[in-house]
C-alpha cells in the first residue's frame, strides 16, 4: 500500500482518472518539476496508466485506487493463483491442479476437468461447483457448451 497526503484536482472522480484521458495537473508544479528534470518521472500525467499495464504485464491483479479525505492510497496485490493461496482456500489437488491449469490456458470444461484429474463426470462436476461456491469459478455457456473461467481477482 502506497499512501500520499494530497487531492485530485477539483472536479476529477476516481472513475475519471482510471476510465479516460485526462491531463496533468500536479498538486505541487515546482516539485513535480524537479522530479522530472531529476529524470525520476518522465513525464506527467501517466502514473495510473503505467501502473496499470506494468502490473498486468507482470501477471498481476490490476492496483486498487482509492481516494478520500485523507489521501491518495494505490495497493499492489500479489498474483492470488498460486499453489500456497489456492491451499489457503481449503481446495483439494485436483482442484488445485484445474485453477492453475485454467491460469494457463483461460478455460476449462468438465471433460477437460476429468482428463486432467483422471476421474468421472459426477466427481469433476462436484468439485467445479465447489469451486464455483467458493467464487474462484465461474460457470458460462449452456449445456454441452458450458465451460468455467476464473474469477478471482
Amino acid at each position: 500500500m502506497i499512501w500520499n497526503f494530497g487531492q485530485l484536482p477539483e472536479n476529477w472522480t476516481m472513475e475519471k482518472l482510471s476510465k479516460s484521458k485526462h491531463p496533468s495537473i500536479p498538486f505541487n508544479p515546482d516539485i513535480a518539476n524537479a522530479f522530472f528534470r531529476c529524470g525520476y518521472i518522465e513525464t506527467w500525467g501517466r502514473g495510473y496508466s503505467k501502473m496499470t499495464t506494468q502490473c498486468l504485464s507482470a501477471g498481476l491483479p490490476i492496483p486498487l485506487y482509492y481516494y478520500d479525505m485523507s489521501g491518495f492510497w494505490v495497493v499492489f496485490r500479489k498474483d492470488v493463483i498460486n499453489e500456497e493461496d489456492l491451499r489457503d482456500k481449503i481446495l483439494n489437488e485436483r482442484q488445485i491442479k484445474a485453477v492453475l491449469y485454467v491460469k494457463e490456458k483461460g478455460k476449462i470444461t468438465n471433460k477437460e476437468y476429468q482428463e486432467l484429474n483422471n476421474v468421472i463426470s459426477r466427481t469433476a462436476l462436484r468439485d467445479l461447483d465447489d469451486l464455483i461456491f467458493k467464487e474462484i469459478f465461474k460457470r458460462n455457456g449452456e449445456g454441452k457448451n458450458v465451460f468455467y473461467i476464473i474469477s478471482l481477482s
